[in-house]
């Protein structure tokens, strides 16, 4: 049975209790349902009202031919699946990066990297397709070439009203962007969730500091569930899945393999932060108001 870390020792029992679950996804799309409803199963027994889940918790494919084979779309039989099991559950999904054949999968045969937000209901009720794709070579680490599969998205799903809170959708590479978790927070968002498969050299440098640099200038939540371990003979991740209160401290974090670990959502907290510190406030957006161009 999944192991589940201790929550936080200064909250409130009232408080919204989430759970962040670490998975090791293989090409097997069936052991991997089994691990990750065994997480949402634990997530559901010990009270939590939102269960977050990896990039790729569907499966990780050993090269673009097999992902694509893989993929399914969004009313196909795994999501549905997925959707059982909030219903029966009675448990918030974030399905965090869900390999999507959409609408124009005869036409270009690539797929999107999709964040699916399922309420307790099963029903669908934001999706997000990921629109910073992963084209990286880091000496160390073997190149990733997301878009050789991938198709980006063309938007931003505006934030979600949850139990825990408001929700903003994102996915793994995205946290590189600060634009995006800050274009979030204006629009409402109290949680940032950035569900990761990252790698093995990247991950040490940059996954907690990144992740702690975003819930600070968003003054967010920032709720990063992690892929872990040897996924097939040429791709391992780096773990660490965890929990930001909007401080910066980490108040979660999964130990090593897979498992869960909980913290409580203190939205109360959120806005004492922002009123103590309002940096919104002070923004120029007179000096730096379009921060997407190229650099010259």
């Amino acid at each position: 049975m999944p192991r589940a870390m201790e929550v936080s020792s200064s909250t409130s029992w009232e408080l919204p209790l989430v759970a962040v679950c670490q998975v090791t996804s293989t090409p097997n799309k069936q052991e991997n349902f089994k691990t990750c409803a065994e997480l949402v199963l634990e997530a559901a027994r010990l009270g939590a009202c939102l269960a977050f889940l990896p990039e790729a918790f569907d499966f990780i494919a050993r090269n673009p031919a097999e992902t694509l084979q893989l993929s399914e779309p969004l009313d196909g039989d795994l999501l549905g699946r997925y959707s059982q099991l909030a219903r029966e559950c009675g448990i918030w999904l974030s399905l965090g990066g869900f390999h999507e054949r959409g609408q124009d999968w005869e036409q270009t045969q690539k797929i999107y990297n999709c964040h699916v937000l399922l309420n307790n209901k099963g029903l669908v009720v934001a999706t997000y397709r990921k629109t910073h794709l992963c084209d990286v070579e880091i000496p160390g680490q073997g190149p990733m070439r997301e878009s050789n599969s991938t198709m980006p998205g063309t938007i931003l799903e505006p934030p979600i009203s949850t139990p825990a809170g408001k929700v903003g959708l994102a996915i793994c590479y995205d946290m590189r962007f600060p634009e995006l978790s800050l274009k979030l927070a204006q629009a409402g968002a109290e949680i940032l969730t950035y569900p990761s498969a990252f790698g093995s050299v990247t991950g040490p440098a940059h996954w907690e500091v990144l992740l702690r640099a975003r819930a600070i200038e968003s003054q967010c939540y920032v709720i990063a569930a992690a892929q872990c371990g040897r996924h097939h003979e040429t791709r391992t991740s780096y773990g660490h899945s965890m929990v930001v209160d909007p401080w910066g401290t980490v108040v979660a974090s999964c130990s090593e393999g897979p498992g869960l670990c909980l913290a409580r959502i203190d939205l109360n907290f959120l806005q004492q932060i922002r009123q103590h510190l309002p940096v919104f406030q002070h923004r120029r957006p007179d000096l730096y108001g379009n921060l997407g161009q190229p650099l010259s």
